[in-house]
């Protein structure tokens, strides 16, 4: 009942991906990606591009950095007065420390690029907005995570420092600070990593670099110009995973380490040099800012916009659910070959498949599948289901390849066949974890299906690029918070079945 109501609020009809007609269309479309340009006009301006976007990235990161460490400090429990002596805190500071939660919270609820649309709004196009939007939706992602490392650190240290009258920051650099900083550092690397992945997308709504170029040649439906796009994507997606894991394997060292913090404020320079002169004469001006803050407010309550909004609410679950029960069909269908379960050739296959899928984001399948599919919320399910096909079939392929061969070796020897061997001796083993991890990334589809909307795709980031191109705020804050409040929802639940598969 629930997969016929998810069909019939997105109008997906999984019958038309075995359609000839629809088949053909699919081809020709893809057809036009063959052979990419690789014209040297083009070619220098992906490049710069991609220079733009990862000093986006940099700055971004930095400053999310200088957001999230005071907002850690002043709101890590385990600093404070009351943990010392055991006792509760002051009303006074239980508000402030729950005031500042509560900020942390909405800053990150908000996804990036619905930052980066709201700023491109307040402050014009180019790159200014990207690196905004990064430091406030990473800034409150920080926080938070820099608080719990630190609250997780064995508070004895610092208690015994506030026993002999070291104040707080004394408290911080050498009761809790020394144990804490490996893992710090770890989750900032990782953190840059997703930057990288966020700044080349948000030029979808105008934010420079990479994104742009990729917007205006689906735009222009230049086919050659968004394979080339695409390639130069997949290969800085993947030059920061590389750079994030020889990161981490520097951070095994002091050395290492030290070399690591140098890097970084170096690249913070190098991209301050390289993005001023994008920004002369178009620095934000924060009494403009605030003009447009305060515009949101009264956020819309009207009785007219409630059934807009049940409806694209309810659009953007059905996405999810659709486009992750789909993802699963192929994610076990393509898992079985990528685990090697018949053989090196199609294991090969098989994974440079799952490596396309999940290399391409969530927002740029939806781009091409509008373009191949048509405006609305089927493309939408589409692009979850292509780019949630890729990341879970590489966990389920990885599950596989982790589970102990015993059950299987006992039932083949007892005469089972390939088949009953894996039913029985595998499947029981890895289904509870496939569940899990089907449930987690339930919850993030939620999240990419609420965005989503901004480039044609349906549900509540629809009707909130609709409220914001024509200046409609009240509106906009009303589905903002309505989008917020969804993603909690979705995290809530998902978290219960999880614990109760557990």
């Amino acid at each position: 009942m629930l997969l016929l109501l998810c069909v019939s609020a997105t109008g997906f009809n999984p019958a038309l991906l075995t359609d000839p007609a629809t088949l053909a269309s699919l081809a020709g479309f893809t057809a036009q990606f063959w052979p990419p340009a690789l014209g040297s006009t083009l070619l220098a301006e992906v490049a710069a591009a991609t220079v733009t976007t990862l000093a986006c990235a940099t700055l971004g990161l930095a400053l999310a950095m200088l957001v999230g460490a005071p907002a850690a400090y002043f709101g890590c429990r385990t600093l404070g007065e009351a943990a010392l002596s055991h006792t509760r805190a002051q009303p006074l500071a239980a508000a402030a420390g729950a005031l500042l939660r509560g900020v942390l919270v909405a800053m990150r609820a908000v996804p990036e690029v619905v930052w980066a649309l709201l700023f491109v709004r307040a402050i014009g196009l180019g790159t200014l907005p990207a690196v905004l939007a990064l430091g406030v939706a990473y800034g409150g992602m920080l926080g938070k995570v820099y608080a719990e490392i630190l609250e997780s650190q064995p508070p004895e240290n610092a208690r015994a420092l506030g026993a002999a009258g070291a104040g707080r920051l004394a408290r911080l650099a050498y009761g809790v600070l020394p144990g804490a900083l490996p893992e710090l550092v770890s989750y900032t690397v990782y953190r840059f990593e997703c930057a990288v992945r966020a700044s080349a997308l948000m030029g979808l709504v105008g934010a420079g670099g990479l994104g742009l170029l990729l917007d205006n040649s689906l735009k222009m439906m230049n086919g050659a110009e968004t394979a080339t796009l695409l390639i130069a994507f997949l290969l800085l997606v993947g030059a920061a995973d590389a750079t994030s894991r020889l990161a981490r394997q520097a951070l095994a060292t002091p050395r290492g380490t030290t070399a690591l913090a140098l890097a970084f404020a170096s690249a913070v320079l190098a991209s301050l040099w390289q993005l001023d002169t994008l920004w002369q004469g178009g620095v934000a001006n924060a009494d403009a800012l605030a003009r447009f803050a305060a515009e949101f407010w009264p956020p819309d309550l009207s009785a007219s916009l409630w059934a807009t909004l049940a409806e694209a609410l309810w659009q953007t679950l059905a996405m999810s659910v659709l486009g992750t029960l789909l993802a699963v069909l192929v994610a076990v269908a393509l898992a079985l070959p990528a685990a090697g379960e018949l053989g090196v050739l199609l294991q090969l296959a098989a994974r440079a498949l799952l490596a396309l899928l999940r290399g391409i984001p969530d927002l740029v399948w939806a781009m091409l599948a509008v373009l191949a599919l048509g405006l609305g919320p089927a493309a939408g399910v589409l692009a979850l289901a292509l780019h949630t096909s890729g990341v879970l079939g590489r966990l389920f392929a990885e599950t596989l390849q982790n589970t102990p061969a015993e059950c299987r070796q006992a039932l083949a020897v007892a005469g089972a066949g390939r088949a009953t061997a894996f039913a029985y001796g595998v499947l029981p083993q890895v289904l509870p974890q496939w569940l899990a991890y089907t449930l987690y990334r339930w919850e993030n589809n939620i999240r990419s299906a609420s965005v989503l909307g901004i480039v044609g795709a349906g549900g509540v980031g629809g009707a909130l690029f609709f409220a914001l191109s024509l200046f409609q705020m009240p509106t906009a804050a009303t589905l903002i918070v309505a989008m917020v409040m969804l993603s909690w929802l979705a995290e809530t639940a998902s978290a219960r079945l999880r614990a109760q598969l557990g």
